[in-house]
């Protein structure tokens, strides 16, 4: 991914990462307020449950109490016992005694008239029936739940099985599960609650938030309006937020630090390695003595998608750091075989000079890569020249081992920008080489009064003692040129004969040159 799409990416990123956490904690508290307000409405109905459970096994213990007398029926003792029963019992209202079906007395006396038996709603689980609603004969106006057990039964009040302290908002129903309202309280709508009865546990109907609870015998329905919430959900916005706005900035922090990551030198490096960016210009190297072209040295040049082009010097360092040299200089040997190809099979007197990293020069990893590329192509390893910096002589063992394996494969062997780095004459003794190349801030002392002036005849007459080939580097003028032609210098490269260019211009100028 190059770096304008990084950028794009790391932006769309770093806004979805300060969107995307806010609305959800938006979402989330809303969720949590409900699923809050659900858990307090079931809590409520559970509630309801178990007050029904209690005033239905109240007025079953009354009834049976009063089923176990042994005297006679509607005698003064038997309404006696029915009336303090009734007292004592907080869910019940009255309490009364069927003969033959018929109303024979209650827990207030004798009955006139005829009161039959009404048919049961449903009969609990411990032989209990009742009848949801009923008018007593005192109060016909305000309709009683009847509860019988055998020949004796009670009224009771619906509201003492939904006998719970809840919020005035909340409207509490208890039902049978056949859909049957037995009790309620703040007035919930009997239609909403026969279809909440039918569905889920919890959930949302007609704008009404419900829970339900259900036990042996019946369902307990606890609602509220939606709008009930509101201040729950403000309140767990208050918590969720300052979470949220943590989770954005985390995550945008994460963003600039994976981007700036990948926008790092380092990784822009391995981007271009991968996509092969770095392309190859070769600077002529002529014969001082004819000005005849006999080859060139290969410099890696890094070209970004933009066509920029990136200095050596502020790549290389970091690649040799990095381990990603060896990359590099693979696809540098890739491109000269590629870009000179026929004209180094045409031209067996030109060479191309690939250098070698520290690396190279001491594990001799590229020998075998640059054997390989050179299969079937006509290219002969005497025109490849493998140059080596002095930095790369800091292990001299390797270094001998490498060179020496080179020569036999049968490429020349430079040593690169002499005088800048560690090597001695004694290490050069004992290294195979072909040539010496003197760097270019030698050459610009040249016919000047510095006090390095003096090194550069010096390094000439090294060479020649050890019979190398000298070839100098970075020559702009005239004048160094006839000074180093005067000292039998062999070869020149520098801007005087030639500025790196491309594979077609070098084509061009090697063809130029030897017309």
């Amino acid at each position: 991914m190059d770096r304008p799409r990084i950028i794009v990416t790391a932006v769309v990123l770093a806004l979805l990462g300060a969107i995307v956490p806010i609305v959800a904690m938006f979402h989330f508290s809303s969720v949590l307020a409900v699923q809050e307000e659900h858990d307090r409405l079931a809590l409520f109905a559970n509630r309801a449950i178990a007050r029904a459970d209690i005033s239905l096994k109240d007025a079953t213990g009354a009834l049976r109490e009063i089923d176990r007398f042994t005297g006679d029926r509607c005698s003064v003792g038997h309404i006696a016992r029915m009336r303090q029963l009734t007292i004592n019992t907080r869910s019940i209202e009255e309490m009364g005694y069927f003969e033959n079906g018929l109303l024979k007395c209650t827990s207030w006396g004798s009955t006139e008239g005829s009161v039959a038996q009404t048919a049961p709603d449903f009969t609990t689980g411990d032989g209990v029936a009742v009848t949801a609603r009923m008018l007593p004969l005192a109060n016909r106006d305000h309709p009683l739940m009847a509860l019988r057990y055998k020949d004796h039964n009670v009224l009771v009040d619906p509201v003492r099985f939904v006998d719970v302290i809840v919020d005035p908002d909340i409207q509490l129903a208890l039902a049978t599960k056949q859909g049957i309202l037995l009790g309620a309280l703040n007035g919930p709508d009997p239609a909403r609650i026969g279809k909440i009865i039918a569905g889920p546990g919890k959930g949302l109907d007609d704008g009404h938030l419900f829970a339900t609870a259900r036990g042996a015998d019946w369902i307990a329905v606890a609602s509220e309006p939606e709008s009930q919430i509101v201040d729950s959900v403000r309140r767990q916005r208050l918590l969720l937020l300052p979470l949220g706005a943590f989770i954005a900035a985390f995550t945008i922090g994460m963003v600039v630090w994976l981007s700036r990551r990948r926008l790092s030198p380092l990784r822009e490096l391995q981007i271009a390695v991968r996509k092969r960016e770095f392309i190859v210009h070769y600077q002529p190297i002529v014969e001082l003595r004819t000005g005849k072209c006999i080859g060139a040295e290969a410099l890696v040049r890094w070209r970004r998608p933009d066509g920029s082009l990136v200095r050596p010097d502020l790549f290389i360092p970091l690649a040799e750091e990095s381990g990603l040299i060896a990359a590099i200089t693979d696809q540098v040997v890739a491109h000269v075989v590629l870009d000179l190809n026929r004209l180094l099979v045409a031209n067996r007197s030109l060479h191309i000079a690939v250098n070698l990293s520290p690396a190279d020069v001491e594990t001799a990893r590229i020998l075998p890569v640059i054997e390989k590329a050179l299969q079937h192509t006509g290219i002969r390893p005497r025109q490849i020249w493998l140059e080596a910096t002095e930095r790369g002589f800091v292990n001299i063992d390797s270094a001998r081992s490498t060179l020496i394996r080179a020569r036999e494969l049968g490429h020349a062997v430079a040593i690169d920008d002499f005088g800048t780095g560690y090597s001695s004459l004694s290490h050069l003794e004992g290294l195979p080489l072909d040539a010496l190349k003197i760097d270019k801030s030698f050459i610009d002392t040249i016919a000047t009064n510095s006090a390095t002036s003096s090194v550069t005849p010096h390094i000439i007459d090294m060479a020649k003692t050890l019979k190398l080939k000298i070839v100098a580097e970075g020559v702009e003028t005239q004048a160094q040129a006839d000074y180093l032609l005067e000292r039998d210098v062999d070869y020149g490269q520098g801007w005087l004969f030639a500025r790196p260019m491309p594979a077609a211009e070098f084509i061009a100028y090697c063809r130029k040159m030897k017309a």
